[in-house]
Parts: C-alpha cells; sequence; structure tokens
C-alpha cells in the first residue's frame, strides 16, 4: 500500500523542526503498518484555515494519478483546521481512492466531526444534482431536437456548427463501413487495427487505432441512425452510416467473443476495513489478504502485519466477511438508534453555531447599519437634513446592500444543516440494507473510526464521544441471530469468548 505524507506548519513560534518531527513520526508509523511511502508534501508558515497551499493543492491533483492511497498526516489538524475544507478535500481524495489517515489519533479531529463532513458532503452532493438536472434538462431540449450535446464526434461524422447537428463526414465514413464489414466477416479487432495504423489511417483525435477506440466504435448505435440521450431516444436523429443486418451481425459476433472473466470480480476482494482494522495485541495494522484451499475454494481474510512478517505476533488471522459483518450490523444496532441519533444531531447543531463566526459577524454589522439607517430616517423626520445626512444614509444603504450580498455568499458556501435534513441523514443509514456493498462502504466510512481485535474481544471506536459499554455475547447473539456465529474466522479465539468489548469515542 502506497503513502504520501502531507506535513505542515502554520506559525513563525512552529519552525523547521516541526516538520522534521511530522515526518519522522509519520515515516515509523508507515514502517509499523507495512505502508510505503512514495512521496512528501510540506507546506510551510501557511494556515490549514486556507486551503490556498501550494503543496495541498498539488497533492489533491496528484491523487488522480492513481500513485498513492493514503495520505499520511501527523494529525489531522496538519490536514485542514477548515470543517468545509475538509469534507471538501477529503471527498476528492475518497472519489481517486485515497484515504486521509492520522500517525497519532485513532479518533476524529473533533466531535462528530466526520459525521458532519459526510453530511456537508451529501448537502454538497445534493446541491450538485439538483444543477446537473437543470443542465441536463436544458441538453434533453436538445436532445429532442437532435442537436449534439457536447462530447467527442464519432469517426465519420462532422459537426454542423450552425445547426449543432451531426453529418456524415464523406472521407472517414468509408472507413466504418470498411470496419464493420471485415469484422463481419471474420477479421480480428487487432488485424484491423495493425492495417489500419499501417496505412497511417488516425482516429478522430489524430492517435493510432487501438483495442479501446475499436470496441466502442462497433457498439456505437449513432451508426444505424439512433440518436439517444439519457432517456431520450431518436431514431432516424442522425444520418445513418451502416445498414442496420450489418451492425446487428457484427453485435452477436462481439457478444459470442466476450472472454468468461478469469478471476473472482473485484466486489470479492474489496477489504472493507482497510486502513480502520488493528491488531489488539501490537496495534499494527491488519491488511487483507487471500487465500486458496485445497479445495480451490478462495477464502479472504484480515490479518496483523507483525504477525504476517513473523514479526512477533502471533494474532490470528480473522475472516474477513466475519469482522465485516460484524462491524456493520453492530454499528447499525448500537449506533443507529433514536436516543443516540437525537444527541449526535444536538451536538452537531451546537458544532455548527460554534464553528460558524463569519456569518453571525456579517448579521451583527447588518444590525448595526439597519440601527443606523432607522436613526437617521427619525433625524430627517424631525427636519434635520443636510448634504452629509443624505450622504451618510446613502453610504449605510450601500453597506447594507454589501452585507446582505456577504451573507448570502457565505450561507451558500457554508450552508446550515437543519434538524430535518440531519433526521433525514441519519434515516438513509438506519433504514439502509446491510447487504449492500456501498451502503456498507458509506457506514464504516461515516461512523467507524477504528477497529481493534483481541482474542477476546472487540473494541471499537466510533466517530462519536460516548465512553465505554461491554456487550456479552447473548446480547450479541440477540440481534444478530447466528449470523455471527455462524462466520466465526476458523481458528479465531474470539469464537472461544463469551464477550465483546465496544468502546465508542466521539
Amino acid at each position: 500500500m502506497n503513502a504520501v505524507i502531507y506535513a505542515r506548519y502554520s506559525s513563525d513560534n512552529q519552525r523547521e523542526e516541526s516538520i522534521e518531527g511530522q515526518l519522522r513520526e509519520c515515516g515509523e508509523y508507515a514502517q509499523r503498518n507495512g505502508i510505503t511511502v512514495v512521496g512528501s508534501y510540506i507546506d510551510r508558515a501557511l494556515s490549514a484555515k486556507t486551503a490556498d497551499r501550494p503543496e495541498f493543492q498539488r497533492m489533491i491533483k496528484d491523487s488522480a494519478k492513481g500513485l498513492f492511497e493514503i495520505v499520511l498526516v501527523w494529525k489531522l489538524d496538519r490536514f485542514s483546521r477548515d470543517r468545509y475544507d475538509s469534507a471538501h478535500y477529503k471527498h476528492i481524495l475518497k472519489k481517486n481512492g485515497v484515504k486521509v489517515v492520522s500517525a497519532k489519533e485513532h479518533i476524529s479531529d473533533g466531535p462528530e466531526g466526520i459525521i458532519l463532513e459526510s453530511m456537508l458532503e451529501g448537502y454538497a452532493e445534493f446541491y450538485s444534482a439538483e444543477l446537473s438536472e437543470k443542465i441536463h434538462r436544458g441538453q434533453k431540449e436538445n436532445a429532442l431536437k437532435g442537436k449534439n450535446n457536447g462530447g467527442g464526434i464519432p469517426l465519420g461524422y462532422l459537426l454542423d456548427k450552425q445547426t449543432q447537428k451531426l453529418v456524415v463526414d464523406p472521407e472517414t465514413a468509408p472507413l466504418v463501413v470498411e470496419i464493420f464489414e471485415r469484422y463481419s466477416e471474420g477479421a480480428t479487432v487487432r488485424s484491423i487495427i495493425e492495417d489500419f495504423n499501417s496505412r497511417g489511417l488516425t482516429t478522430k483525435r489524430g492517435k493510432p487505432f487501438n483495442t479501446n477506440s475499436f470496441n466502442a466504435l462497433l457498439k456505437n448505435r449513432k451508426y444505424i441512425g439512433e440518436y439517444s440521450y439519457q432517456d431520450v431516444v431518436i431514431p432516424g436523429g442522425v444520418p445513418a452510416i451502416v445498414p442496420e443486418d450489418l451492425f446487428y451481425r457484427v453485435q452477436q459476433r462481439m457478444e459470442k467473443n466476450k472472454r468468461a472473466p478469469a478471476h473472482m470480480k473485484a466486489k470479492e476482494s474489496e477489504f472493507l476495513l482497510t486502513t480502520k482494522l488493528f491488531c489488539g495485541k501490537c496495534e499494527r495494522m491488519m491488511v487483507g489478504e487471500s487465500g486458496k484451499s485445497h479445495t480451490g475454494t478462495m477464502h479472504y481474510y484480515y490479518k496483523c502485519g507483525n504477525a504476517k512478517r513473523k514479526k512477533g505476533c502471533d494474532k490470528k488471522a480473522v475472516r474477513k466477511d466475519w469482522i465485516e459483518r460484524a462491524v456493520v450490523r453492530l454499528t447499525m444496532e448500537r449506533v443507529l438508534n433514536e436516543e443516540k441519533i437525537t444527541r449526535i444531531i444536538d451536538a452537531l447543531l451546537a458544532m455548527q453555531e460554534q464553528e460558524d463566526v463569519t456569518i453571525p459577524a456579517l448579521r451583527r454589522q447588518l444590525a448595526e447599519t439597519e440601527k443606523g439607517i432607522e436613526n437617521m430616517l427619525n433625524a430627517i423626520q424631525q427636519g434635520i437634513f443636510t448634504a452629509s445626512t443624505k450622504q451618510r444614509l446613502e453610504d449605510l444603504e450601500k453597506q447594507k446592500e454589501e452585507l446582505e450580498i456577504s451573507i448570502t455568499t457565505a450561507e451558500i458556501q457554508k450552508p446550515k444543516l437543519t434538524r430535518e435534513y440531519m433526521e433525514h441523514w441519519f434515516s438513509l443509514f438506519r433504514f439502509g440494507n446491510p447487504e449492500d456493498r456501498e451502503f456498507q462502504k458509506r457506514l464504516v466510512d461515516t461512523f467507524v473510526n477504528a477497529v481493534f481485535v483481541y482474542d477476546d474481544k472487540l473494541v471499537l471506536t466510533y466517530n462519536y464521544q460516548h465512553g465505554t459499554q461491554t456487550i456479552t455475547l447473548k446480547e450479541v447473539d440477540d440481534f444478530l441471530g447466528s449470523d455471527l456465529v455462524g462466520l466465526s474466522p476458523p481458528f479465531c479465539p474470539i469464537q472461544t469468548h463469551r464477550t465483546l468489548l465496544m468502546r465508542w469515542v466521539f
């Protein structure tokens, strides 16, 4: 697993030694947990209250290159001190398959922090979806008129800039027909590609042909005149290049040539608790691994990094499906109940008020300005009207307008989440499908901070502060039924004990 280190110090009383200490401790954490550090990003004398940090922005941009899976920080406040920026940039990293991990903290950077970030992400996605819907509405109107909605122009077509509709390109359309005919007659894609490239022919982008470009081309229904956009399908919406019978012969051959996947799908080997599961004996991160039994069946486990490398820990491997199901079911049952949700929402609402200093300050200024305007109007009513009075009133009116714009802008950038929104958001988890993989990921990412696996107990650290609670196996059986026992990993000592310990820290 590859990681980069992000280090930062912000003020004059912090020096270069602060960076060295962060790099050293992050490096030690990586070494203990079998993580390979492939680079570092360092911002000096820059505050985390703003995301305008050159190395930070370079790191976010580089995350899209697939070079690392973890951003390792000394503490989470090195990443960001602004809740909204933190949510925004963690969301970008998550989309790029990258997680932020703290070397010194197993808990979040503040009460209810990660949950609030997840809500803000959801809120942002809501507005993004709403904006996208408006854009798609306009594009749908274009589609109904047969107009192009952007994207690449397929080989064989040109875009008429006046009508914004596709027209047949007389130079390249014959190449499309040739591709379909040769493939339908038995030629392989590779042979057609080699022939086209040897003849110096290129794609619409001026590049040599490759397998991907051919596969997309052979499936493109525009070539039989079908225009489609979302749920809009218009036969004859574009001029056809390929006869329908030829097109469908090609589809039949492509379907026949499909190769069955050689390995199990990635879904089976996705490890839900990566970076969150730790050995209770040595506190080393537990990593996913797989192996085949003598019958050829594939099994998936989490194993302590020290035990795997025989560095003094004898912790047995834990079956992947057992531990993941236990964490998901326990989280849903013990965290997402009405009493705890109400308490968490109360804390989240209080946190919003504490963290939001800009909007209250602007509102106070607005109230003072409105009071000033009222005083000036009273003075005018009493007959006090001079050039200075007029100028002062105009200045106050202008100031009021500017403050109202500033408040509106701030509210858009940092929206206030209402109790109703929060209750709805929690309900999506409370009544979600625990068998759905995407739901499991969202649940674990949002609520589970760390899981420690001992020989006789589990210690779960959640993203809220609530002390320690012991749950007997009988209590677990009451709400998990036989699932927990039936999925217990072979040779795992947890199976023989009667107690699970869960610690909730928020």
